[in-house]
C-alpha cells in the first residue's frame, strides 16, 4: 500500500501568528514534547509517570460501583430471597419469578438515570473540571444509595436505581477522559482499559457477594449487597479532592496556570522537570489551537458537523457493539444459565468464573496493546465471539447434561475473549477518536447510544430467556450472532487504526478525511511548516539589530 503524508492545512494554521516570537517558541516546545513522547517505551513510561498512572487508576475505580450494581440487580432475578419478596407465582415452574416486564423495568431504570448523567457530565466537566464534578456526584451517590437499601417495593427500587444511575452516567465518561488525558500516548490504552477492568471488578465483586448471601434468609439476603455500595463514595471523594486536574481540561477552560500546576504534579521529579512541563503544556496548547480551526464552538451540535460526525459515528458503534456483539448474554449470566438447565447454585458459581474474565482478560490485553492494533484486536474479538454465539445457539436445540456443560464452558470462553479484545479495546478507541474540544460530548453521545442499546437488551433479553416470555433459552445466541456480524462488517469499512498516534496526529487524519483502512499507513507531520518558523532567539536578535 502506498504511503501517503498529510500536514496541517492553512486553515488550521490561521490561528498562529508566526511573526510572534512567543508563538514560534510555543511551537518549538510543542514539537520537542511530541518527540520526547514518541521515544518512550511502555516500561519507561511506567517508571517515569507513576503519579499520573496512580491518579488515572484511582479515579477510574469509580466504575466499580456501576459494574457492581448493574449486574447484581440482574443476578437478583435468579435469587430465591429476592424472588420470594417481589416475585409472582408461576404455575408452570412451581416457583415465584420476577416477571420479564419488571426485569426490564429495574434494569432500564438505572440506564435511564445514566442517560441524564451523561448529559449532565458533558456540561459540568467542561465548565467545572474533572475533580469538582467527581466530588459533587460522589456526594450524590452517598445519599441516594439509601433508596435501594430500604426499598419496600419494586417501584421504589426502580426509582432508587434511576437516582443511582445519574452519577454512574457521570463516572462513565469522566473516568475514561481523565485517564487518557493525564498519561503519555504509549500508556493511553493501558489506563483506559483499566477503566473496563474496574467495571469488571465490580461485576466480579457482585458475583461473589450474591453467592455469599445466597444462604442468608429473608430480605437481608438482597439488601446487604446494596449496603456494601457505601464503601466507595467517601474514599473516592477524598481522592478526587486531592487529585490534580486534567491539564487538557484546564487548557480548554483557558486556565493555563492550573494546567501547569497539574503537569508539575503529574511529571516525574527530575532536574529538567520545569522544562519538560513547559514543553508538555506547549503541546497541549498547540493541539488545542489546531482543533479550534475545525471546532470553533464546542457544542453538541458540532459533534454532528463535518469531520466530527465521523468521529461521533465511530464512538456510537464501538460502544453499541459491546452489547450487540453477544456480551448481552453474559450480562444475564445467572438467568441465562438457569434457562439453559443449570441449578441456582451452579449458575451463581459459573457466574463468578464469567466475572473473573474481566480481570484476567484485561491483564492479557495489557500485554497485547504494544504489539497489536486497536482495530485488529476489536475485529478479531468480534469474529471469535460470533463463532461462540452460533455454537451456543445451536446447542440450544440439544438436550441433556453434556449440552448444558458445553454451553457453560463456551460462555466462559466467549466472555474471556471479549475481555481480552472488544471490552478493553473499546476504551482507548472512544477516548482517542474524538476532537479534544469535543471529547467529553462525543464520548457522552457514544455512551448514550450504548445505554439506549442496553435498554433494548434489557427489554428483549429477559423475554428471550424467561419461561414467562419467549423461552428461547440458549437459542438466543443465534440472535446475537446476527447483530455481531453486522457490527463486524461495519468495523471493516469504518473503524480506523489509532495505535501509536498522538492526539494531534489523529486530529489531522480526521481533518484530512483519510479512509479507515489507510489510517495505519498514512504519515502525519503535525509540524510540517517547521521550516517556515524561526526560533524565538533569532526573532529577538533581528529585532535588536533593527
Amino acid at each position: 500500500m502506498a504511503t501517503e503524508k498529510i500536514v496541517p492545512t492553512d486553515r488550521e494554521l490561521e490561528g498562529f501568528d508566526l511573526g510572534d516570537p512567543h508563538v514560534v517558541e510555543l511551537i518549538h516546545d510543542a514539537q520537542e514534547s511530541d518527540a520526547a513522547d514518541r521515544k518512550l517505551t511502555v516500561m519507561e513510561a511506567v517508571k517515569k509517570y507513576k503519579k499520573a498512572i496512580f491518579w488515572a487508576m484511582f479515579l477510574s475505580t469509580s466504575l466499580v460501583m456501576e459494574g457492581y450494581d448493574l449486574v447484581i440487580i440482574t443476578s437478583f432475578y435468579g435469587q430465591t430471597q429476592f424472588k420470594e419478596r417481589f416475585g409472582v407465582w408461576d404455575e408452570e415452574t412451581g416457583e415465584r419469578l420476577i416477571t420479564p416486564e419488571w426485569q426490564s423495568g429495574l434494569s432500564n431504570s438505572a440506564l435511564v438515570g445514566q442517560l441524564f448523567g451523561l448529559l449532565i457530565n458533558s456540561y459540568t466537566q467542561d465548565r467545572l473540571g474533572c475533580r469538582l464534578t467527581m466530588m459533587i456526584f460522589m456526594a450524590w451517590m452517598a445519599v441516594v444509595v439509601f433508596i435501594p437499601v430500604f426499598a419496600p417495593s419494586l417501584p421504589v427500587l426502580a426509582f432508587g436505581e434511576a437516582m443511582c444511575g445519574i452519577p454512574w452516567g457521570v463516572f462513565q465518561t469522566l473516568s475514561t477522559t481523565y485517564a487518557c488525558e493525564v498519561v503519555p500516548t504509549v500508556l493511553r490504552p493501558h489506563v483506559t482499559a483499566y477503566v473496563c477492568m474496574c467495571w469488571g471488578a465490580g461485576i466480579l465483586l457482585s458475583a461473589g457477594v450474591v453467592r455469599a448471601v445466597s444462604s442468608i434468609d429473608g430480605d437481608l439476603g438482597w439488601r446487604l449487597p446494596f449496603v456494601l455500595q457505601w464503601i466507595w463514595p467517601i474514599p473516592l471523594f477524598i481522592g478526587a479532592y486531592l487529585a490534580p486536574e486534567s491539564p487538557w481540561n484546564a487548557v480548554r477552560r483557558d486556565d493555563i496556570d492550573l494546567a501547569k500546576k497539574s503537569l508539575m504534579r503529574l511529571q516525574p521529579d527530575e532536574p529538567d522537570k520545569e522544562k519538560r512541563v513547559d514543553a508538555a503544556l506547549a503541546y497541549i496548547r498547540h493541539t488545542t489551537s489546531l482543533e479550534k480551526a475545525e471546532t470553533s464552538d464546542a457544542s453538541f451540535l458540532e459533534c454532528f458537523k463535518g469531520t466530527n460526525l465521523r468521529r461521533t459515528e465511530i464512538n456510537c458503534v464501538v460502544w453499541a457493539a459491546q452489547i450487540l456483539g453477544g456480551n448481552a448474554l453474559v450480562g444475564y449470566g445467572v438467568v441465562f444459565l438457569q434457562s439453559a438447565g443449570f441449578t441456582e447454585r451452579q449458575s451463581f458459581e459459573i457466574n463468578i468464573s464469567l466475572s473473573a474474565c474481566y480481570i484476567i482478560g484485561g491483564i492479557i490485553a495489557w500485554f497485547l496493546f504494544p504489539h497489536v492494533g486497536r482495530a485488529t484486536l476489536y475485529m478479531v474479538g468480534l469474529s471469535f465471539i460470533f463463532l461462540c454465539d452460533v455454537t451456543i445457539g445451536a446447542l440450544g436445540y440439544a438436550k441433556g447434561t453434556p449440552a448444558q456443560l458445553a454451553i457453560g464452558i463456551i460462555l466462559v470462553i466467549s466472555n474471556l475473549c471479549n475481555m481480552i479484545t472488544v471490552g478493553p479495546v473499546c476504551y482507548p478507541i472512544v477516548a482517542e477518536t474524538p476532537s479534544g474540544r469535543l471529547r467529553y460530548k462525543t464520548i457522552a453521545i457514544g455512551r448514550f447510544v450504548y445505554n439506549l442499546t442496553g435498554i433494548f437488551q434489557y427489554s428483549v433479553t429477559p423475554l428471550m430467556l424467561s419461561p414467562l416470555g419467549w423461552n428461547w433459552g440458549a437459542k438466543a445466541g443465534l440472535f446475537y450472532a446476527g447483530t455481531n456480524l453486522l457490527c463486524n462488517i461495519w468495523c471493516w469499512f469504518r473503524l480506523p487504526e489509532t495505535k501509536d498516534r498522538t492526539f494531534g496526529e489523529i486530529d489531522l487524519l480526521f481533518d484530512n478525511r483519510v479512509p479507515a483502512r489507510k489510517f495505519k499507513y498514512t504519515k502525519v507531520d503535525q509540524f510540517a511548516h517547521q521550516g517556515d518558523y524561526v526560533s524565538k532567539a533569532d526573532v529577538v536578535e533581528v529585532d535588536t539589530v533593527a
